[in-house]
């Protein structure tokens, strides 16, 4: 059961006039949401029922004000550094819930969090740090509990951090039972890789040893990218094995490569961190690309064509740096951002996501309320999956309207046999619908097969409204019957 507020509604009768170019109907709206050091939440540890409780009270109250804003994807931090966010029986919980390693904090933090965000219509994907297990203190903290007890051979030190080494064979069925036990185990709508590549400034990186035992058929270079392929390939199969409607998505470096306009490019994801996900994308090993784009101008512009064109037909969503706005940080504008949205737009973008959660909800210079009451004034739904599956479900039965007290009630018959499927409420203030528009998008991803909304009894006015069903694929069936509705304070 999905309650619209009243806020939302009038809001959304309200910006019909606004003069600004209309939002997409389609677009992915997400955002990191970061757990670790509880940068985003939990604000603080929880050692009684009454700390759990504001726990959980705070990420209503962020996921509240996403949805407030008609953000539709959040990316929640699940493994941090070498720990995790849920009962494991493989790695420790992270402290940042209970205040220790190890500890449960009494309820399950990634269960919850996905049932928040369906409530919302939101999709919550399972944010992924691969290689890296934190610092000298951080192992010393998990003691016996962490990974590299358990499993020294598997990682190594470098310059004060540990990580699992990509080189050694055995890391990848180590990442593949991680990603099994929350594939198999939670109703999770993705996994997102971060970290997948090599440590900045590898040219130390201790792995030689395991590079010459691997006969040096190729150049260092080459071999330790073909580790990172190999692993994001089994990874990809893995998930698809169990439930192929999850989506494996990656956030490598911003720059993949040198650009034609920009020769001197940096720091690239090819060269510098031995990423290649572009061979992902044409081996069909990604769903989505979320390139971490936190740079400005000819840094930014020519390299979201680049990704866009070697896209191979997924999605293509670049990261925005809000952070970047903080006056501690790079102090940017609001158009910094906002001109980045416009051209992910325009130039083939399947939407944005913002780094982090927290910079967005504090809104500098304004950027949350500007996305609110403009960018992301109406919902948008989420770009189909056709490749994994494009079957399309059936319309569902007959959408009914019903007073009841000061709210309308909507209703429908769902589909057989789309059991999953989620819907879309459309509805206009004439007589007929324009599906084409995101300004007719009530609300979208319900889970449920009603919708709750508040009406205001002093004024006369008719509605018209449809439901859609999705399947998980985001793939959108036909329309039911079109519903007529009018709302009179005389009659009862």
């Amino acid at each position: 059961m999905r309650r619209l507020s009243l806020l939302l509604v009038v809001v959304a009768l309200s910006v019909w006039s606004l003069p600004a170019v209309e939002p997409p109907k389609t677009e992915i709206r997400a955002v990191w949401l970061a757990t670790v050091y509880g940068l985003d939440w939990p604000a603080r540890p929880a050692s009684t029922e009454a700390g759990r409780e504001a726990q959980r009270q705070a990420l209503r109250d962020i996921l509240d004000r996403l949805q407030e804003a008609n953000f539709n994807m959040v990316f929640l931090q699940t493994r941090l550094r070498g720990d995790v966010i849920y009962p494991s029986a493989i790695e420790p919980f992270s402290k940042v819930f209970a205040g220790k390693c190890g500890r449960s904090p009494g309820y399950d933090p990634l269960a919850f969090a996905i049932e928040e965000c369906h409530k919302r219509g939101m999709e919550c994907h399972a944010w992924f740090v691969t290689f890296p297990l934190g610092s000298d203190k951080s192992v010393r903290e998990q003691g016996k509990l962490s990974v590299t007890r358990k499993k020294p051979r598997l990682c190594k030190r470098h310059k004060g951090e540990w990580y699992l080494d990509p080189g050694v064979p055995e890391t990848t069925d180590y990442i593949l039972s991680l990603v099994r036990e929350i594939v198999s185990g939670y109703d999770i709508d993705g996994i997102h890789f971060d970290y997948i590549r090599y440590p900045e400034q590898a040219g130390t990186f201790p792995d030689k040893s395991q590079y010459r035992r691997s006969g040096r058929k190729s150049s260092l270079a080459d071999w330790r990218r073909e580790n990172i392929n190999r692993m994001m390939s089994r990874v990809y199969d893995c998930v698809k094995r169990l439930k192929p409607w999850v989506q494996v998505s990656s956030s490598p470096l911003g720059k993949y490569g040198r650009v034609e306009r920009m020769p001197n490019a940096g720091w690239t994801a090819y060269e510098s961190v031995y990423q290649d996900p572009k061979r992902w994308l044409r081996e069909g090993k990604q769903d989505m690309i979320v390139p971490m784009m936190y740079y400005l101008h000819d840094h930014f512009f020519p390299f979201v064509d680049d990704w866009v064109k070697d896209s191979g037909g997924r999605l293509v969503v670049p990261g925005l740096g809000a952070y970047r706005m903080e006056p501690d940080e790079a102090n940017w504008a609001l158009t910094d951002i906002t001109d980045q949205i416009d051209y992910s737009r325009y130039f083939g973008g399947a939407g944005c996501a913002f780094f982090r959660c927290g910079n967005v909800l504090r809104n500098p210079k304004g950027l949350y309320e500007e996305l609110r009451d403009r960018y992301y004034r109406y919902p948008a739904q989420l770009p189909s999956l056709a490749w994994l599956c494009d079957s399309v479900p059936a319309a569902p039965g007959e959408v009914r309207v019903e007073r009841l007290g000061g709210e309308l009630r909507l209703s429908w018959e769902k589909p057989a046999p789309d059991a999953d499927a989620t819907y879309t409420v459309y509805y206009s203030l004439t007589d007929s619908i324009d599906r084409s528009l995101a300004r007719s998008i009530l609300a979208t991803r319900i889970h449920g097969n009603e919708l709750y909304l508040p009406i205001d009894t002093m004024w006369e006015r008719g509605y018209t409204f449809t439901v859609t069903a999705s399947s998980r694929y985001r793939i959108e069936g036909p329309p039911a019957r079109e519903t007529y509705y009018y709302q009179s304070k005389y009659i009862k």
